[in-house]
């Protein structure tokens, strides 16, 4: 933490001394400029008319409003201590400049534009998704090969923990194809691919460096002197800045200044990331008041990516979701993108589209627990090298044409699902994963549901409580019938006031019933 140094400056006959305010303002920057610390200047002021100029402070503070009403206001203060000899002329004439101001702004026909970006902002684009916005963001095989060496080495001498250096090894193994990428790889290659393409990244959260779930190790340590590493920052002789660092326990603190940051770093990805998903909540008024409005409400545009671990698991409520739901209900005219990605290589993809791509909005990601390590939750190094972030994820094993069923998910029930229908045999049963639940367009639902007969029944299956998670967005944005062609209805725990359980054998049963309604009939 920073160090702040109190600096008191006692001035003595200085009440009402606009000079002595100025002074010790400039003595505070000459102060943090000469010693890089901050310092904190006590300025005792009052309010005139009260909180908001149109209350009435004296109902509540007669007397302190009635000696304020007969003092006299600063300017004329300082104008007597100044000598100046005709200061109501002075103020009349400020006064007079003020009125024909306000008397040309009513005026106005025409709404001005109240904020304009900086110019930096200008190949960016804000508003409607259009379908031209969209990109490519694969990476060549020798490139991706080059990059994933380098992430699993450290410099000669350097001490790496036994058990990071498996680890590392694993790596090794994954760029050479000889085994398949899990999450925290790909995360690592899109980071390392961005990077030496000149673009900056931050990531700042609680155990970000290395990883809630001890998957990431961005940072390594030296087991004999604690020296440290950072692979991602050598990858390339010239590359962008990336900065990894593990941040205070103040959501409200570290997610608002990400945010800020983004407003004047429209090229790079700038990402907070949440020890839990649910630690969003000591967030909330950062992401209803500014992520979530700001376009709106002062057309300013923001590619800030909040990573949200999200999962029913077994533990307690607050360690289970992400509150999934409460940015569904904040999501309208395209104004944040909300995502449950199920892949690596899905994973790899989102994260490059949100910088390679020119359409910049805040990017809320569903981010897994158990699947950073599920023996499914894999993919192959050439899903890397082609393609784009695919919005619904269609069923490969289940003939269209023969379909009885379609389960349609998102997130880590999919493998659960997908487990079953294997040992359940449910051939006819297709499984649908929605990558993109918000923006989620017609067409996009269309093309998902391509080729299945008229009539199937399309369930929505959700480990959240039915009051929770997607379905209350998708029960109204879908209806009752799912775009007129298919019935449509939910799978999920019942509606609850909290979100889990907390009971690792009460989620056990809840979620074997949970499987067992979405296969049956």
């Amino acid at each position: 933490m920073a160090r702040i140094d109190v600096v008191t400056f006692d001035l003595d006959n200085t009440l009402w001394d606009v000079d002595a305010v100025i002074r010790v303002g400039r003595m505070a920057l000459d102060y943090r400029y000469t010693f890089a610390s901050d310092v904190v200047i006590d300025l005792v002021g009052y309010r005139r008319h009260g909180h908001s100029e149109v209350d009435d402070p004296t109902v509540t503070q007669p007397l302190l409003y009635k000696a304020i009403k007969d003092h006299p206001s600063l300017w004329e203060i300082y104008a007597e201590d100044t000598e100046i000899t005709d200061a109501n002329k002075r103020a009349e004439a400020v006064r007079a400049e003020f009125e024909a101001a306000q008397t040309k702004a009513k005026s106005i026909r025409k709404k001005p534009t109240l904020r304009q970006l900086p110019n930096y902002w200008d190949t960016y684009k804000g508003g409607r998704f259009k379908t031209q916005y969209e990109v490519e963001t694969g990476v060549a095989a020798d490139q991706l090969r080059e990059l994933s060496a380098r992430l699993s080495s450290a410099p000669q001498g350097f001490h790496v923990h036994p058990k990071l250096q498996a680890g590392m090894d694993r790596r090794r193994e994954m760029a050479e194809g000889k085994r398949p990428l899990d999450w925290a790889a790909a995360e690592a290659l899109a980071f390392a691919t961005l990077a030496s393409e000149d673009v900056r990244i931050r990531l700042t959260g609680q155990d970000s460096e290395r990883g809630t779930f001890s998957q990431r190790h961005a940072i390594l340590h030296d087991v004999e002197n604690d020296q440290r590493y950072v692979p991602l920052q050598n990858i390339a002789p010239y590359q962008a800045a990336v900065e990894i660092s593990n941040s205070p326990l103040s959501e409200a603190g570290v997610l608002g200044f990400e945010y800020g940051y983004s407003l004047d770093c429209p090229d790079g990805l700038v990402i907070w990331e949440a020890q839990y998903g649910d630690f969003c909540n000591a967030a909330q008024v950062i992401i209803d008041q500014f992520i979530a409005g700001a376009e709106d409400k002062w057309r300013r545009l923001s590619g800030v990516v909040m990573l949200l671990p999200h999962g029913f698991e077994g533990a307690g409520p607050e360690h289970s979701s992400a509150r999934l739901e409460r940015f569904l209900q904040v999501a309208a005219e395209d104004n944040i993108q909300v995502t449950n990605p199920t892949t690596p290589a899905q994973y790899f993809h989102l994260l490059r589209r949100q910088v390679v791509r020119r359409w910049r909005k805040p990017l809320i990601v569903m981010t897994p627990k158990s699947l950073l390590r599920h023996p499914r939750a894999t993919s192959e190094l050439k899903e890397f090298e082609t393609g784009r972030f695919q919005r619904t994820l269609p069923d490969q094993r289940v003939n269209a044409d023969q379909t009885m069923r379609i389960l349609m998910s998102s997130g880590k029930v999919c493998y659960d699902l997908e487990k079953a229908r294997e040992e359940m045999q449910a051939a006819t049963v297709a499984i649908l994963r929605v990558e993109q639940l918000y923006p989620l367009s017609d067409e996009t639902l269309r093309r998902a549901l391509e080729g299945y007969p008229d009539g199937t029944p399309v369930v929505w299956v959700q480990e959240e409580p039915e009051n929770m998670g997607a379905w209350p967005y998708l029960r109204a944005r879908c209806g009752e019938s799912l775009l007129k062609r298919f019935p449509f209805s939910v799978i999920s725990r019942p509606a609850s006031a909290s979100p889990a359980t907390g009971s690792p054998a009460s989620h056990k049963l809840e979620q074997q019933q949970l499987i067992a309604d979405a296969f049956r009939s």
